[in-house]
Protein backbone atom coordinates (compact mmCIF):
# COMPACT_ATOMS: atom_id res chain seq x y z
CA UNK A 1 0.00 0.00 0.00
CA UNK A 2 3.40 2.50 0.79
CA UNK A 3 3.30 2.19 -3.19
CA UNK A 4 0.41 3.72 -3.44
CA UNK A 5 1.58 7.11 -2.33
CA UNK A 6 4.23 7.85 -4.66
CA UNK A 7 0.92 8.88 -6.90
CA UNK A 8 1.32 12.17 -4.48
CA UNK A 9 4.65 13.28 -5.99
CA UNK A 10 4.53 16.60 -7.14
CA UNK A 11 1.39 17.47 -4.34
CA UNK A 12 4.18 17.02 -1.46
CA UNK A 13 3.14 21.03 -0.70
CA UNK A 14 -0.64 20.45 -0.88
CA UNK A 15 -0.52 17.80 1.21
CA UNK A 16 1.34 19.90 4.01
CA UNK A 17 -0.28 23.16 3.97
CA UNK A 18 -4.12 21.21 3.91
CA UNK A 19 -3.75 20.06 7.13
CA UNK A 20 -1.63 22.57 8.75
CA UNK A 21 -3.90 25.26 8.21
CA UNK A 22 -7.11 22.93 8.99
CA UNK A 23 -4.58 22.45 12.63
CA UNK A 24 -4.77 26.11 12.76
CA UNK A 25 -8.09 26.57 12.22
CA UNK A 26 -9.03 23.91 15.17
CA UNK A 27 -6.72 25.82 17.12
CA UNK A 28 -8.42 28.90 16.94
CA UNK A 29 -11.99 27.00 17.66
CA UNK A 30 -10.36 25.81 20.94
CA UNK A 31 -10.59 29.14 22.08
CA UNK A 32 -13.87 30.24 21.50
CA UNK A 33 -15.13 28.04 24.69
CA UNK A 34 -12.98 30.00 27.12
CA UNK A 35 -14.28 33.38 25.36
CA UNK A 36 -17.58 32.29 25.71
CA UNK A 37 -17.03 31.59 29.70
CA UNK A 38 -15.37 34.54 29.78
CA UNK A 39 -18.22 36.87 28.56
CA UNK A 40 -20.21 34.66 31.25
CA UNK A 41 -18.05 34.83 34.25
CA UNK A 42 -17.14 38.37 33.72
CA UNK A 43 -19.24 40.46 31.07
CA UNK A 44 -22.54 39.45 31.65
CA UNK A 45 -21.40 38.78 36.26
CA UNK A 46 -20.51 42.29 36.29
CA UNK A 47 -22.97 43.33 33.51
CA UNK A 48 -20.26 45.00 31.73
CA UNK A 49 -21.74 45.36 28.10
CA UNK A 50 -18.20 46.78 26.48
CA UNK A 51 -16.57 43.67 27.76
CA UNK A 52 -19.22 41.83 26.38
CA UNK A 53 -19.39 43.51 22.98
CA UNK A 54 -15.32 43.55 22.86
CA UNK A 55 -15.32 39.89 23.50
CA UNK A 56 -18.00 39.38 20.80
CA UNK A 57 -15.79 40.95 18.31
CA UNK A 58 -13.21 38.55 19.18
CA UNK A 59 -15.87 35.56 18.40
CA UNK A 60 -16.26 37.29 15.27
CA UNK A 61 -12.24 37.30 14.69
CA UNK A 62 -12.18 34.44 15.35
CA UNK A 63 -14.58 33.02 13.22
CA UNK A 64 -13.28 34.44 10.03
CA UNK A 65 -9.79 33.51 10.87
CA UNK A 66 -11.30 29.91 11.26
CA UNK A 67 -13.89 30.30 7.58
CA UNK A 68 -10.07 31.32 5.71
CA UNK A 69 -8.22 28.42 6.97
CA UNK A 70 -10.86 26.33 5.78
CA UNK A 71 -11.59 27.53 2.82
CA UNK A 72 -7.31 27.46 1.93
CA UNK A 73 -7.07 23.75 3.34
CA UNK A 74 -10.08 22.81 1.05
CA UNK A 75 -8.40 24.14 -1.97
CA UNK A 76 -4.94 22.60 -1.16
CA UNK A 77 -6.85 19.35 -0.32
CA UNK A 78 -8.87 19.39 -3.24
CA UNK A 79 -5.54 19.94 -5.46
CA UNK A 80 -3.57 17.07 -3.67
CA UNK A 81 -6.15 14.37 -4.02
CA UNK A 82 -7.70 15.55 -8.15
CA UNK A 83 -4.01 15.08 -8.73
CA UNK A 84 -3.53 12.23 -6.99
CA UNK A 85 -6.54 10.56 -8.78
CA UNK A 86 -5.52 11.89 -12.10
CA UNK A 87 -2.17 10.31 -11.69
CA UNK A 88 -3.41 6.65 -10.72
CA UNK A 89 -5.67 7.11 -13.72
CA UNK A 90 -2.93 8.09 -15.94
CA UNK A 91 -0.66 5.14 -14.57
CA UNK A 92 -3.09 2.18 -14.28
CA UNK A 93 -4.94 2.68 -17.76
CA UNK A 94 -1.12 2.50 -18.79
CA UNK A 95 -0.27 -0.03 -16.91
CA UNK A 96 -3.49 -2.07 -18.45
CA UNK A 97 -2.25 -0.97 -22.30
CA UNK A 98 0.91 -3.34 -21.45
CA UNK A 99 -0.90 -5.87 -20.34
CA UNK A 100 -1.16 -9.38 -22.73
CA UNK A 101 -4.37 -10.87 -23.62
CA UNK A 102 -4.08 -13.63 -20.66
CA UNK A 103 -3.73 -11.09 -18.02
CA UNK A 104 -6.45 -9.42 -19.62
CA UNK A 105 -8.92 -12.73 -19.73
CA UNK A 106 -7.75 -13.36 -15.89
CA UNK A 107 -9.20 -9.85 -14.36
CA UNK A 108 -11.89 -9.47 -16.82
CA UNK A 109 -13.07 -5.81 -18.44
CA UNK A 110 -15.87 -5.39 -16.10
CA UNK A 111 -13.61 -5.27 -13.02
CA UNK A 112 -11.16 -2.99 -14.87
CA UNK A 113 -13.70 -0.63 -15.52
CA UNK A 114 -15.10 -0.61 -12.01
CA UNK A 115 -11.29 -0.04 -10.94
CA UNK A 116 -10.64 2.89 -13.44
CA UNK A 117 -13.89 4.68 -12.43
CA UNK A 118 -15.41 4.10 -9.06
CA UNK A 119 -12.63 2.46 -6.88
CA UNK A 120 -10.10 5.41 -7.68
CA UNK A 121 -13.26 8.13 -7.57
CA UNK A 122 -13.34 6.35 -3.70
CA UNK A 123 -9.72 6.45 -3.43
CA UNK A 124 -10.12 10.90 -4.38
CA UNK A 125 -12.70 11.77 -1.90
CA UNK A 126 -10.86 9.47 0.96
CA UNK A 127 -7.40 11.48 -0.16
CA UNK A 128 -9.27 14.66 0.32
CA UNK A 129 -11.51 13.98 3.57
CA UNK A 130 -7.92 12.28 5.42
CA UNK A 131 -6.01 15.41 4.30
CA UNK A 132 -9.35 17.79 6.27
CA UNK A 133 -10.19 15.71 9.09
CA UNK A 134 -7.29 13.45 10.39
CA UNK A 135 -5.25 15.47 11.62
CA UNK A 136 -7.88 18.35 12.59
CA UNK A 137 -10.27 15.45 14.21
CA UNK A 138 -8.38 14.40 16.49
CA UNK A 139 -6.82 17.88 17.34
CA UNK A 140 -9.52 19.05 18.56
CA UNK A 141 -10.63 16.08 20.36
CA UNK A 142 -7.08 15.69 22.52
CA UNK A 143 -7.27 19.78 22.81
CA UNK A 144 -10.64 20.06 24.03
CA UNK A 145 -9.76 17.44 26.64
CA UNK A 146 -6.35 19.70 27.30
CA UNK A 147 -8.21 22.92 27.78
CA UNK A 148 -11.05 21.03 29.95
CA UNK A 149 -8.03 20.34 32.44
CA UNK A 150 -7.02 23.99 32.23
CA UNK A 151 -10.69 24.37 33.85
CA UNK A 152 -10.79 21.78 36.06
CA UNK A 153 -9.14 18.11 36.37
CA UNK A 154 -11.91 16.49 37.74
CA UNK A 155 -14.46 17.71 35.28
CA UNK A 156 -11.27 16.55 32.82
CA UNK A 157 -11.14 12.75 34.26
CA UNK A 158 -15.01 12.74 32.88
CA UNK A 159 -13.55 13.71 29.35
CA UNK A 160 -10.66 11.04 29.05
CA UNK A 161 -13.17 8.27 30.00
CA UNK A 162 -15.63 9.20 27.26
CA UNK A 163 -12.75 9.66 24.73
CA UNK A 164 -11.67 6.29 25.23
CA UNK A 165 -14.75 4.82 24.81
CA UNK A 166 -15.22 6.86 21.69
CA UNK A 167 -12.52 5.36 20.55
CA UNK A 168 -13.52 2.08 21.05
CA UNK A 169 -16.59 2.33 19.38
CA UNK A 170 -14.90 4.23 15.83
CA UNK A 171 -11.56 2.12 15.54
CA UNK A 172 -14.09 -1.28 16.26
CA UNK A 173 -16.23 -0.42 13.50
CA UNK A 174 -13.38 0.45 11.17
CA UNK A 175 -12.16 -3.36 11.56
CA UNK A 176 -15.62 -4.72 11.01
CA UNK A 177 -16.64 -2.67 7.89
CA UNK A 178 -12.89 -2.51 6.06
CA UNK A 179 -13.54 -6.53 4.54
CA UNK A 180 -17.18 -5.57 3.89
CA UNK A 181 -15.98 -2.76 1.66
CA UNK A 182 -13.68 -4.65 0.07
CA UNK A 183 -16.69 -7.19 -0.78
CA UNK A 184 -19.29 -4.66 -2.24
CA UNK A 185 -16.66 -3.49 -4.58
CA UNK A 186 -16.23 -6.93 -5.85
CA UNK A 187 -19.96 -7.55 -6.04
CA UNK A 188 -20.19 -3.81 -8.14
CA UNK A 189 -17.81 -5.63 -10.55
CA UNK A 190 -20.12 -8.44 -10.95
CA UNK A 191 -23.20 -6.18 -11.44
CA UNK A 192 -21.08 -4.53 -14.04
CA UNK A 193 -20.07 -7.18 -16.08
CA UNK A 194 -23.72 -8.16 -16.31
CA UNK A 195 -25.10 -4.67 -17.14
CA UNK A 196 -22.00 -5.27 -19.91
CA UNK A 197 -22.66 -8.27 -21.10
CA UNK A 198 -26.09 -7.68 -21.96
CA UNK A 199 -25.61 -3.60 -23.53
CA UNK A 200 -22.92 -5.43 -25.48
CA UNK A 201 -25.45 -8.60 -26.29
CA UNK A 202 -28.78 -7.03 -26.30
CA UNK A 203 -29.11 -8.15 -29.75
CA UNK A 204 -28.42 -12.16 -28.75
CA UNK A 205 -30.80 -11.81 -25.91
CA UNK A 206 -33.87 -10.69 -27.99
CA UNK A 207 -33.00 -13.15 -30.63
CA UNK A 208 -33.23 -16.36 -28.05
CA UNK A 209 -36.09 -14.48 -25.67
CA UNK A 210 -33.50 -14.38 -22.79
CA UNK A 211 -34.85 -11.02 -21.55
CA UNK A 212 -36.56 -12.37 -18.24
CA UNK A 213 -33.75 -14.65 -17.78
CA UNK A 214 -30.93 -11.95 -17.87
CA UNK A 215 -33.36 -9.66 -15.85
CA UNK A 216 -33.27 -13.11 -13.41
CA UNK A 217 -29.12 -12.41 -13.70
CA UNK A 218 -28.89 -8.93 -13.13
CA UNK A 219 -31.33 -9.29 -10.07
CA UNK A 220 -29.10 -11.72 -8.50
CA UNK A 221 -26.05 -9.88 -9.00
CA UNK A 222 -27.53 -6.73 -7.77
CA UNK A 223 -29.40 -8.59 -5.04
CA UNK A 224 -26.00 -9.82 -3.48
CA UNK A 225 -24.50 -6.12 -3.52
CA UNK A 226 -27.14 -4.82 -1.84
CA UNK A 227 -27.07 -6.95 0.96
CA UNK A 228 -23.18 -6.40 1.43
CA UNK A 229 -23.91 -2.58 1.16
CA UNK A 230 -26.71 -2.96 3.63
CA UNK A 231 -24.89 -5.31 5.40
CA UNK A 232 -21.66 -2.68 5.27
CA UNK A 233 -23.98 0.50 5.95
CA UNK A 234 -25.50 -0.95 8.70
CA UNK A 235 -22.62 -1.58 10.78
CA UNK A 236 -21.24 2.03 9.63
CA UNK A 237 -24.52 3.44 10.76
CA UNK A 238 -24.26 2.27 14.20
CA UNK A 239 -20.89 4.78 14.59
CA UNK A 240 -23.02 7.71 14.47
CA UNK A 241 -25.61 6.66 17.05
CA UNK A 242 -22.84 4.85 19.50
CA UNK A 243 -20.97 8.11 19.95
CA UNK A 244 -23.99 10.36 20.16
CA UNK A 245 -24.56 8.21 22.96
CA UNK A 246 -21.16 8.19 24.78
CA UNK A 247 -21.45 11.95 24.42
CA UNK A 248 -24.60 12.76 25.72
CA UNK A 249 -23.90 10.52 28.52
CA UNK A 250 -21.19 12.34 29.50
CA UNK A 251 -22.91 15.89 28.59
CA UNK A 252 -25.02 14.67 31.34
CA UNK A 253 -22.36 13.90 33.74
CA UNK A 254 -20.79 16.89 33.53
CA UNK A 255 -23.90 18.68 34.41
CA UNK A 256 -24.01 16.64 37.04
CA UNK A 257 -21.01 16.65 38.16
CA UNK A 258 -20.66 20.39 37.66
CA UNK A 259 -23.56 21.61 38.74
CA UNK A 260 -22.81 20.45 42.62
CA UNK A 261 -19.06 21.88 42.05
CA UNK A 262 -20.82 25.37 41.28
CA UNK A 263 -22.49 25.12 44.05
CA UNK A 264 -19.60 24.32 46.44
CA UNK A 265 -17.93 27.33 44.24
CA UNK A 266 -15.36 25.30 42.96
CA UNK A 267 -16.39 26.27 39.15
CA UNK A 268 -18.05 29.35 37.34
CA UNK A 269 -21.52 29.10 35.63
CA UNK A 270 -19.19 30.13 32.96
CA UNK A 271 -16.81 27.49 33.07
CA UNK A 272 -19.53 24.57 33.23
CA UNK A 273 -20.37 26.60 29.50
CA UNK A 274 -17.13 25.51 28.55
CA UNK A 275 -17.01 22.53 29.12
CA UNK A 276 -20.24 21.27 27.79
CA UNK A 277 -19.18 23.49 24.58
CA UNK A 278 -16.00 21.55 24.51
CA UNK A 279 -17.62 18.40 24.68
CA UNK A 280 -20.20 19.23 21.82
CA UNK A 281 -16.53 19.92 19.60
CA UNK A 282 -15.78 16.40 20.64
CA UNK A 283 -18.80 15.51 19.07
CA UNK A 284 -19.06 16.84 16.30
CA UNK A 285 -15.61 16.26 15.57
CA UNK A 286 -16.01 12.41 16.06
CA UNK A 287 -19.01 12.52 14.02
CA UNK A 288 -16.99 13.93 11.50
CA UNK A 289 -14.02 11.76 12.20
CA UNK A 290 -16.29 8.31 11.91
CA UNK A 291 -17.43 9.83 8.43
CA UNK A 292 -14.04 10.02 7.26
CA UNK A 293 -12.93 6.58 8.36
CA UNK A 294 -15.91 4.88 6.77
CA UNK A 295 -14.80 6.55 2.94
CA UNK A 296 -11.03 6.23 4.06
CA UNK A 297 -12.01 2.43 4.64
CA UNK A 298 -13.47 2.38 1.72
CA UNK A 299 -10.69 3.87 -0.41
CA UNK A 300 -8.02 1.27 1.53
CA UNK A 301 -10.16 -1.28 0.26
CA UNK A 302 -10.18 0.38 -3.49
CA UNK A 303 -7.20 1.23 -3.40
CA UNK A 304 -5.75 -2.43 -2.54
CA UNK A 305 -8.09 -3.35 -5.25
CA UNK A 306 -6.28 -0.83 -7.37
CA UNK A 307 -2.70 -2.32 -6.58
CA UNK A 308 -3.48 -5.48 -7.24
CA UNK A 309 -4.05 -4.59 -10.84
CA UNK A 310 -0.41 -2.70 -10.71
CA UNK A 311 0.69 -6.04 -9.39
CA UNK A 312 -0.28 -7.89 -12.27
CA UNK A 313 2.54 -8.44 -14.45
CA UNK A 314 2.62 -9.43 -18.22
CA UNK A 315 3.35 -12.41 -19.24
CA UNK A 316 5.15 -11.64 -22.13
CA UNK A 317 8.39 -10.31 -22.58
CA UNK A 318 9.66 -8.75 -26.07
CA UNK A 319 12.89 -8.03 -27.52
CA UNK A 320 14.27 -4.62 -28.20
CA UNK A 321 16.93 -5.36 -31.01
CA UNK A 322 15.41 -6.22 -34.46
CA UNK A 323 16.24 -10.47 -35.56
CA UNK A 324 17.74 -11.34 -38.95
CA UNK A 325 15.48 -12.37 -41.51
CA UNK A 326 15.77 -15.70 -43.68
CA UNK A 327 14.18 -14.06 -47.15
CA UNK A 328 13.51 -17.58 -48.52
CA UNK A 329 11.91 -18.63 -45.28
CA UNK A 330 7.96 -19.07 -45.49
CA UNK A 331 6.43 -16.27 -43.80
CA UNK A 332 4.52 -18.38 -41.01
CA UNK A 333 5.35 -21.92 -39.81
CA UNK A 334 3.53 -23.55 -37.39
CA UNK A 335 5.90 -26.14 -35.90
CA UNK A 336 3.82 -28.47 -33.88
CA UNK A 337 1.75 -25.74 -32.02
CA UNK A 338 -0.29 -26.61 -29.31
CA UNK A 339 -2.28 -23.84 -26.98
CA UNK A 340 -4.12 -23.95 -23.49
CA UNK A 341 -5.74 -20.90 -22.09
CA UNK A 342 -4.88 -19.84 -18.88
CA UNK A 343 -7.87 -21.72 -16.23
CA UNK A 344 -8.82 -23.84 -19.44
CA UNK A 345 -9.22 -27.47 -19.28
CA UNK A 346 -8.63 -28.40 -22.39
CA UNK A 347 -5.88 -27.13 -24.98
CA UNK A 348 -7.61 -25.03 -27.43
CA UNK A 349 -5.42 -26.37 -30.56
CA UNK A 350 -3.74 -29.45 -30.30
CA UNK A 351 -0.41 -30.18 -32.67
CA UNK A 352 -0.98 -28.11 -35.48
CA UNK A 353 1.91 -27.75 -38.22
CA UNK A 354 1.50 -25.78 -41.82
CA UNK A 355 3.41 -23.83 -43.55
CA UNK A 356 2.09 -20.28 -45.58
CA UNK A 357 4.53 -18.83 -47.88
CA UNK A 358 4.80 -15.27 -49.22
CA UNK A 359 1.86 -13.69 -51.70
CA UNK A 360 0.44 -16.85 -50.17
CA UNK A 361 -3.41 -16.31 -49.38
CA UNK A 362 -4.53 -19.20 -46.67
CA UNK A 363 -7.88 -20.12 -45.66
CA UNK A 364 -9.11 -21.08 -42.12
CA UNK A 365 -11.98 -23.11 -41.98
CA UNK A 366 -14.49 -25.21 -39.15
CA UNK A 367 -17.04 -25.41 -36.79
CA UNK A 368 -17.83 -23.02 -34.10
CA UNK A 369 -15.23 -23.69 -31.28
CA UNK A 370 -12.57 -25.73 -33.33
CA UNK A 371 -9.73 -22.89 -32.56
CA UNK A 372 -9.35 -20.65 -35.55
CA UNK A 373 -9.47 -17.59 -33.81
CA UNK A 374 -6.59 -19.12 -31.46
CA UNK A 375 -4.64 -20.09 -34.61
CA UNK A 376 -4.29 -16.67 -36.19
CA UNK A 377 -4.03 -15.39 -32.80
CA UNK A 378 -0.85 -16.86 -32.24
CA UNK A 379 0.25 -14.86 -35.32
CA UNK A 380 0.65 -11.47 -33.69
CA UNK A 381 1.71 -13.27 -30.98
CA UNK A 382 -1.29 -12.44 -28.78
CA UNK A 383 -1.05 -15.26 -26.81
CA UNK A 384 2.04 -17.84 -26.18
CA UNK A 385 2.30 -21.67 -27.71
CA UNK A 386 2.17 -24.20 -24.72
CA UNK A 387 4.23 -26.36 -27.00
CA UNK A 388 5.52 -26.13 -30.54
CA UNK A 389 6.58 -22.37 -31.84
CA UNK A 390 5.52 -19.86 -34.59
CA UNK A 391 7.80 -18.49 -36.67
CA UNK A 392 7.42 -15.43 -38.70
CA UNK A 393 9.83 -15.07 -41.92
CA UNK A 394 11.68 -17.70 -39.92
CA UNK A 395 12.04 -16.27 -36.97
CA UNK A 396 9.95 -17.43 -33.69
CA UNK A 397 7.44 -15.46 -32.90
CA UNK A 398 9.08 -14.49 -29.47
CA UNK A 399 12.40 -13.15 -30.75
CA UNK A 400 10.28 -10.00 -32.69
CA UNK A 401 9.91 -6.48 -30.99
CA UNK A 402 6.56 -6.11 -30.07
CA UNK A 403 6.13 -2.99 -32.63
CA UNK A 404 8.09 -4.45 -35.07
CA UNK A 405 5.76 -7.67 -34.89
CA UNK A 406 2.52 -5.68 -34.54
CA UNK A 407 3.06 -3.03 -37.60
CA UNK A 408 3.89 -6.46 -39.99
CA UNK A 409 0.78 -7.89 -38.88
CA UNK A 410 -2.38 -6.16 -39.94
CA UNK A 411 -5.51 -7.82 -38.18
CA UNK A 412 -9.66 -7.46 -38.45
CA UNK A 413 -11.15 -9.11 -35.61
CA UNK A 414 -14.40 -10.38 -35.69
CA UNK A 415 -16.03 -7.97 -34.20
CA UNK A 416 -16.06 -4.47 -36.11
CA UNK A 417 -14.57 -2.03 -34.00
CA UNK A 418 -14.37 1.91 -34.52
CA UNK A 419 -13.98 4.56 -32.27
CA UNK A 420 -15.50 7.82 -32.08
CA UNK A 421 -13.96 10.68 -34.32
CA UNK A 422 -14.30 10.48 -37.96
CA UNK A 423 -13.58 8.02 -40.89
CA UNK A 424 -10.39 9.67 -41.38
CA UNK A 425 -9.13 9.15 -37.93
CA UNK A 426 -10.21 5.50 -37.64
CA UNK A 427 -8.36 5.05 -40.68
CA UNK A 428 -5.10 6.71 -39.50
CA UNK A 429 -5.30 3.94 -36.62
CA UNK A 430 -3.28 1.70 -39.59
CA UNK A 431 -1.02 4.46 -39.94
CA UNK A 432 -0.71 7.64 -38.50
CA UNK A 433 1.11 9.07 -41.30
CA UNK A 434 -0.71 8.15 -44.26
CA UNK A 435 -1.59 10.71 -46.96
CA UNK A 436 -5.33 10.82 -48.46
CA UNK A 437 -4.71 9.20 -51.82
CA UNK A 438 -2.91 5.80 -49.41
CA UNK A 439 -6.58 6.26 -47.18
CA UNK A 440 -8.67 6.18 -50.75
CA UNK A 441 -6.44 3.72 -52.14
CA UNK A 442 -7.49 1.29 -48.92
CA UNK A 443 -10.85 2.26 -48.74
CA UNK A 444 -10.87 1.45 -52.84
CA UNK A 445 -9.66 -2.23 -51.80
CA UNK A 446 -11.61 -2.88 -48.93
CA UNK A 447 -14.72 -2.36 -50.87
CA UNK A 448 -15.47 1.06 -48.82
CA UNK A 449 -14.81 3.99 -51.17
CA UNK A 450 -18.38 3.92 -52.99
CA UNK A 451 -20.24 4.89 -49.58
CA UNK A 452 -17.87 7.11 -47.97
CA UNK A 453 -17.48 9.15 -51.40
CA UNK A 454 -21.42 9.32 -51.24
CA UNK A 455 -20.78 10.63 -47.02
CA UNK A 456 -21.62 14.64 -47.56
CA UNK A 457 -18.09 15.10 -45.96
CA UNK A 458 -16.13 12.25 -47.55
CA UNK A 459 -12.86 11.18 -45.01
CA UNK A 460 -14.25 13.93 -42.06
CA UNK A 461 -17.84 11.96 -41.93
CA UNK A 462 -18.44 11.81 -38.09
CA UNK A 463 -18.17 8.21 -36.72
CA UNK A 464 -20.15 7.91 -33.50
CA UNK A 465 -19.15 5.44 -30.79
CA UNK A 466 -18.90 2.09 -31.79
CA UNK A 467 -19.69 3.10 -35.42
CA UNK A 468 -23.06 3.00 -34.57
CA UNK A 469 -24.43 5.06 -37.38
CA UNK A 470 -23.36 2.71 -39.80
CA UNK A 471 -24.51 -0.36 -41.11
CA UNK A 472 -23.15 -3.71 -40.31
CA UNK A 473 -21.13 -4.50 -43.62
CA UNK A 474 -19.69 -0.61 -43.97
CA UNK A 475 -17.58 -1.02 -40.32
CA UNK A 476 -16.48 -4.54 -41.54
CA UNK A 477 -15.29 -2.85 -44.52
CA UNK A 478 -13.90 0.16 -42.43
CA UNK A 479 -12.14 -1.99 -40.37
CA UNK A 480 -10.09 -3.66 -43.30
CA UNK A 481 -9.64 -0.50 -44.85
CA UNK A 482 -7.79 0.61 -41.57
CA UNK A 483 -5.72 -2.74 -41.72
CA UNK A 484 -5.09 -2.44 -45.27
CA UNK A 485 -3.51 1.06 -44.33
CA UNK A 486 -0.67 -0.14 -42.42
CA UNK A 487 0.36 -1.83 -45.53
CA UNK A 488 1.40 -5.21 -43.61
CA UNK A 489 3.42 -7.93 -44.65
CA UNK A 490 0.72 -10.49 -43.36
CA UNK A 491 -3.04 -9.81 -42.97
CA UNK A 492 -5.59 -11.45 -40.76
CA UNK A 493 -8.99 -11.83 -41.73
CA UNK A 494 -11.06 -12.70 -39.14
CA UNK A 495 -14.55 -13.55 -39.69
CA UNK A 496 -14.41 -10.13 -40.70
CA UNK A 497 -16.79 -9.96 -44.34
CA UNK A 498 -19.59 -11.87 -42.86
CA UNK A 499 -22.02 -9.17 -43.04
CA UNK A 500 -20.72 -8.94 -46.72
CA UNK A 501 -22.39 -9.96 -49.63
CA UNK A 502 -21.06 -12.83 -51.83
CA UNK A 503 -20.74 -10.48 -54.54
CA UNK A 504 -18.90 -8.18 -52.26
CA UNK A 505 -16.70 -10.36 -50.14
CA UNK A 506 -15.46 -11.95 -53.92
CA UNK A 507 -14.68 -8.57 -54.89
CA UNK A 508 -12.45 -7.74 -51.87
CA UNK A 509 -10.63 -10.84 -52.26
CA UNK A 510 -9.92 -9.82 -55.87
CA UNK A 511 -8.72 -6.56 -55.01
CA UNK A 512 -6.46 -7.53 -52.11
CA UNK A 513 -5.38 -10.50 -54.48
CA UNK A 514 -4.66 -7.81 -56.58
CA UNK A 515 -2.36 -5.46 -54.46
CA UNK A 516 1.42 -4.72 -55.02
CA UNK A 517 3.73 -6.99 -52.74
CA UNK A 518 3.81 -10.34 -51.55
CA UNK A 519 1.40 -9.81 -48.59
CA UNK A 520 0.11 -13.41 -47.00
CA UNK A 521 -3.07 -13.54 -45.96
CA UNK A 522 -4.96 -15.37 -43.59
CA UNK A 523 -8.74 -15.38 -44.02
CA UNK A 524 -11.08 -17.17 -41.40
CA UNK A 525 -14.52 -17.68 -42.28
CA UNK A 526 -17.56 -20.19 -42.00
CA UNK A 527 -18.16 -19.86 -46.25
CA UNK A 528 -16.76 -21.99 -47.90
CA UNK A 529 -17.02 -20.06 -50.54
CA UNK A 530 -14.88 -17.43 -49.48
CA UNK A 531 -12.13 -19.84 -49.38
CA UNK A 532 -12.85 -22.10 -52.43
CA UNK A 533 -9.91 -19.90 -54.62
CA UNK A 534 -7.26 -20.03 -51.76
CA UNK A 535 -3.90 -21.60 -52.50
CA UNK A 536 -4.33 -23.11 -48.87
CA UNK A 537 -6.82 -24.34 -46.44
CA UNK A 538 -6.44 -25.51 -43.12
CA UNK A 539 -9.35 -27.85 -41.73
CA UNK A 540 -9.72 -27.39 -37.58
CA UNK A 541 -12.24 -29.88 -35.85
CA UNK A 542 -11.99 -29.69 -32.21
CA UNK A 543 -8.49 -27.79 -31.85
CA UNK A 544 -6.80 -30.07 -34.23
CA UNK A 545 -5.60 -29.64 -38.31
CA UNK A 546 -7.72 -32.51 -40.39
CA UNK A 547 -7.18 -31.17 -43.36
CA UNK A 548 -4.96 -28.89 -45.86
CA UNK A 549 -4.69 -28.62 -48.98
CA UNK A 550 -7.46 -26.57 -52.03
CA UNK A 551 -10.34 -27.06 -52.27
CA UNK A 552 -10.55 -30.02 -54.53
CA UNK A 553 -8.21 -31.77 -52.74
CA UNK A 554 -10.21 -31.07 -49.57
CA UNK A 555 -13.56 -32.26 -51.44
CA UNK A 556 -11.96 -36.03 -51.64
CA UNK A 557 -9.97 -36.00 -48.91
CA UNK A 558 -11.74 -34.40 -46.11
CA UNK A 559 -14.52 -35.34 -44.57
CA UNK A 560 -15.20 -32.31 -42.07
CA UNK A 561 -14.67 -29.94 -45.30
CA UNK A 562 -16.96 -32.06 -47.36
CA UNK A 563 -20.06 -31.64 -44.28
CA UNK A 564 -18.97 -28.23 -44.61
CA UNK A 565 -19.66 -27.52 -47.97
CA UNK A 566 -22.06 -29.73 -48.91
CA UNK A 567 -24.61 -27.88 -45.31
CA UNK A 568 -23.98 -24.51 -47.39
CA UNK A 569 -25.02 -26.11 -51.68
CA UNK A 570 -26.91 -27.67 -52.77
CA UNK A 571 -26.48 -30.70 -54.74
CA UNK A 572 -25.40 -30.31 -58.28
CA UNK A 573 -22.94 -26.89 -57.13
CA UNK A 574 -25.72 -24.52 -57.23
CA UNK A 575 -25.81 -22.25 -54.14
Amino acid sequence: MKQMLRFLRGYEKESVIAPLFKMLEAFFDLFVPLVMADIINTGIAAGDRGYILARCGLLVALGFIGLSCSLTAQYFAARAAVGYSTALRHTLFAHIQSLDHSAMDKLGASTLITRMTSDINQIQSGINMALRLFLRSPFIVVGSMVMAFTIDARAAVIFAVSILLLAAVVFGVMLLTRPLFRQVQQALDGVTGVTRENLSGVRVVRAFNKQQAEVDRFEAANGLLTALQQKAGSLSALMNPLTYVVVNLTIIAILYCGGRWVNDGVLLNGDIVALVSYMTQILVELVKLANTIVLTTKALACAGRVQAVLETQPGMAFPTEMPVCDASSPAVRFDRVSLQYTGAGDESLTDVSFEALPGQTIGVIGGTGSGKTSLVNLIPRFYDTTAGSVLLFGVPAHYWPREALRSMVGIVPQKAQLFSGTIRSNLLWGNPTANDAQLWAALEAAQAAEFVRAKPLGLDEVVEQGGRNLSGGQKQRLTIARALVRQPRILILDDSASALDFATDAALRKAIRALPGQMTVFIVSQRAASLMHADRILVLDDGRLVGSGIHAQLLAECEVYKEIYDSQFKKGGEQ
